[in-house]
């Protein structure tokens, strides 16, 4: 598949838009073997890859996270995160954090998460006197939590893909998102005595009886995603429909804070983002069968034990691909583009398919805040006016916390597994 490969880089080299890189580097090696008539299937193929029903998750949960953000209910997280951890030296970088753990377990999308809370808490960190370039960069790379932990899109594309139990990825999403936000947090705590960021003030217990009542309406909506589905209540598609419904609800009943015209740009928002996902899907659908018909699995497997057949030196090789491929690809590309490849290595190797599946979506999701093409570094520096290299420059040593959860997760497989066996 070597043509196929370098007419992928070439294209991408060429900004090509990804979606289509894909399709013009799967043409290139069936083309070149005069199986032109091959490509009769691609459009069967394509449809093939979007026609699963699982796949209707991805726009009610998007959905459900833009009426958040179009109801104005971020900032009652924001509020109710503050209360818990805003009176602590370098509360508001740590409410940034708590924040993405909370707001990602709503959207399951990390670029949605920036722009959140980067719109809200970077102006506000910025007012308090923390430096420009830290608040940006932390809310960065803590948007990443919400590509790992329930209900997380990148989670839902891998159970389709590796035919695996999507309550069981969710659950197995959680230890790594809570450990990276663990991580962050301590960074930030050490960070704040150094340089001697403020505390937020305290309040009274009848301010924050208020926060927590008006906080409590959208502080279930995860409660009832993941409760619902582990406790047969309904299906991964049928709790992202209670969760858009149930979000849709409180923001236009509850809280009144939603107007008409919020609600056509929410599902305006929704549409485009979901048609992005999709037709990536269909191209990386094809994409994956070229590879089944080249037999590349299987070959990539022979190549990676010709190598070494050490496990702990192959994961760390799979690691290293992976964060390599996740700071040029977005995770769905890339995960529909590796995962063939990857469930074959990790049957050889005797992997847990649910580690196998976490430690891939961690992987890729790192790479939405690593340099050069970190998505989620651009959406923070365009909202803080940051320049991208001042950026990309301070999220270093909170990558480097990124990694070392990496690790952990990558040669500890007890710590993504045990919560879904302990639930089931």
């Amino acid at each position: 598949m070597f043509a196929f490969f370098s007419a992928f880089a070439t294209f991408l080299v060429l900004g090509v838009p990804v979606v289509f890189v894909l399709l013009l580097a799967a043409l290139v090696p069936v083309v070149l073997a005069g199986n032109t008539h091959l490509l009769l299937a691609f459009p069967q193929r394509m449809f093939a890859g979007v026609d699963q029903f699982v796949l209707l998750t991805i726009p009610l949960f998007l959905f459900a996270g833009n009426i958040m953000n179009a109801g104005a209910i971020t900032e009652k997280l924001i509020r109710f995160c503050q209360l818990l951890v805003g009176w602590l030296r370098g509360g508001l970088a740590l409410v940034n954090v708590l924040a993405s753990l909370l707001f990602g377990g709503i959207s399951g999308a990390a670029a949605a998460d920036a722009v959140a809370i980067g719109k809200i808490l970077i102006p506000g960190m910025k007012k308090e006197g923390y430096d420009e370039d830290f608040a940006a960069a932390l809310t960065g790379v803590s948007s990443v939590i919400g590509s790992i932990i329930p209900p997380s899109i990148s989670m839902i594309i891998v159970g389709v893909l590796g035919g695996m139990s999507i309550a069981d990825l969710f659950v197995a999403g959680i230890v790594p998102g809570v450990m990276l936000g663990v991580g962050l947090m301590g960074y930030s705590l050490i960070v704040a005595h150094r340089r001697g960021y403020p505390k937020a003030d305290s309040v009274d217990m009848s301010q924050a009886w208020s926060i927590v009542r008006d906080a409590l309406p959208v502080l279930l909506l995860p409660l009832i995603i993941l409760g619902g589905i582990l406790g047969g209540v309904f299906t991964p598609t049928e709790a992202a429909a209670v969760a858009s419904f149930y979000a849709l609800a409180i923001a236009a009943f509850f809280y009144r804070t939603l107007k008409w015209e919020a609600v056509t740009r929410a599902l305006y928002d929704t549409c485009m983002t979901t048609s992005a996902i999709m037709l990536v899907v269909a191209m990386a659908n094809i994409v994956s069968w070229v590879f089944t018909l080249a037999s590349v699995p299987q070959q990539a497997v022979d190549f990676i034990f010709s190598l070494t057949d050490n496990r702990i030196a192959i994961l760390l090789l799979i690691n290293v691909f992976l964060l390599f491929i996740g700071a040029i690809l977005e995770p769905i590309g890339a995960l529909i583009l590796t995962m063939p490849i990857l469930l074959e290595v990790g049957k050889a190797l005797g992997m847990d398919p649910l580690h196998l599946g976490v430690m891939v979506v961690l992987n890729l999701v790192i790479g939405l805040a690593t340099p050069p093409v970190g998505i989620c570094l651009f959406i923070v520096s365009t909202i803080s006016k940051v320049p991208f290299l001042a950026v990309a420059r301070a999220a270093l040593p909170m990558l480097a916390i990124c990694i070392v959860v990496l690790l952990l997760i990558t040669l500890v497989p007890e710590l993504s597994t045990t919560l879904p066996g302990w639930l089931n």
